[in-house]
C-alpha cells in the first residue's frame, strides 16, 4: 500500500507511525470521555493514559523483538525502527496490565473500575492502529483466492508482493472497532465492575486466536506444535478471563455501577 505517506526533504512521514499515533490519541479521548462519567479527574486519566501508551509501545515492541530475536541479534539498531512495523499487541497488553497493577496499588485506585474505563479505549485505538499495519504491509496474511484478497506492490512494503493475500490487518481493524461497539453497549448494562474489561479480554483473545491462523508472516511457532507464541498468550489470557468472569458473575449481585 503506502508505507511512506509523505516525504519532505530528508523527513519521511511513515503511514504506520501516523495511524498508531492517531489510534493512541482517539483512545485517550475515549478514555477521558468515559472517565468523566466514572468520577475520574482528567489529570488522573491522562497520567494513566501515558502509562498505558508507554507500556503498550515498549511491551509490544519487546514481544516482537523476542519473537524475531535471531534477526535482531544481527541487526540490533533495527530494534528502534518501529516505523517499519513490528508490534505484538498481546505483549503490550501484558506490559500494560503489570504496570497498571503497580500504579493503581500505589495510588489506591480500583483495578476493575480502571480496567472498564480503558478497555473500550484500547479496542478502538487498536482498530485504528491496525490501519497503519495495512499501509505498511506488516502483519500480512497467507495467500488466498478470495475475491477480497489484497495485492501489495510497493517495493518498500513488508508484505509478500504481487500475490493476493488475506487482509489480516483489515480483519484486525474491523475486529477492534466491533469490539469497541460491543463494549460500549455492555458498559451501559454492566452488572459489576470488571465486566467490561473481562469481556474485552475474551473478545480480543478469541479474535486473535482466529486471525493468527490466517497470518502469513513468521509467527514464531512453539516447537513441536502449529501454535504460535502469540496464540499461546491469547489462549492463556482467554482462559484466565473466562474463569474470572465466571467467578465474578456467580457472586452475590450488588447494585450495578453507575455508567
Amino acid at each position: 500500500m503506502y508505507p511512506t505517506l509523505l516525504t519532505l526533504g530528508p523527513l519521511n512521514i511513515h503511514t504506520y507511525g501516523l495511524f498508531i499515533a492517531i489510534g493512541f490519541i482517539i483512545g485517550l479521548l475515549v478514555a477521558m470521555h468515559i472517565g468523566k462519567s466514572e468520577g475520574f479527574q482528567s489529570g488522573q486519566v491522562l497520567d494513566m493514559g501515558f502509562i498505558v501508551i508507554l507500556c503498550a509501545i515498549i511491551g509490544s515492541r519487546l514481544a516482537y523483538v523476542l519473537l524475531n530475536i535471531s534477526y535482531y541479534v544481527d541487526h540490533p539498531l533495527d530494534i528502534f525502527k518501529m516505523w517499519q512495523g513490528g508490534l505484538v499487541f498481546s505483549g503490550g497488553l501484558v506490559a500494560v496490565a503489570l504496570a497498571m497493577i503497580w500504579y493503581l496499588k500505589r495510588r489506591h485506585l480500583p483495578f476493575w473500575k480502571v480496567g472498564d474505563l480503558f478497555a473500550p479505549a484500547i479496542a478502538i485505538g487498536q482498530g485504528i492502529g491496525r490501519m497503519g499495519c495495512f499501509m505498511a504491509g506488516c502483519c500480512y496474511g497467507k495467500p488466498t483466492g478470495m475475491p477480497w484478497g489484497m495485492i501489495f506492490t510497493d517495493p518498500n512494503t513488508l508484505a509478500t508482493r504481487n500475490i493476493p493475500l488475506h487482509p489480516t490487518q483489515l480483519y484486525a481493524a474491523l475486529s477492534g472497532i466491533l469490539i469497541f461497539a460491543v463494549l460500549m453497549v455492555l458498559r451501559a448494562k454492566r452488572k459489576f465492575e470488571g465486566q467490561v474489561f473481562l469481556w474485552f479480554l475474551i473478545l480480543h483473545s478469541t479474535s486473535r486466536l482466529l486471525m493468527e491462523r490466517l497470518r502469513g508472516d513468521d509467527r514464531g511457532l512453539i516447537p513441536g506444535t502449529e501454535m504460535s507464541v502469540t496464540q499461546l498468550i491469547a489462549l492463556l489470557i482467554l482462559m484466565t478471563a473466562v474463569v474470572a468472569l465466571m467467578i465474578m458473575t456467580s457472586r452475590k449481585p450488588t447494585d450495578p455501577p453507575q455508567p
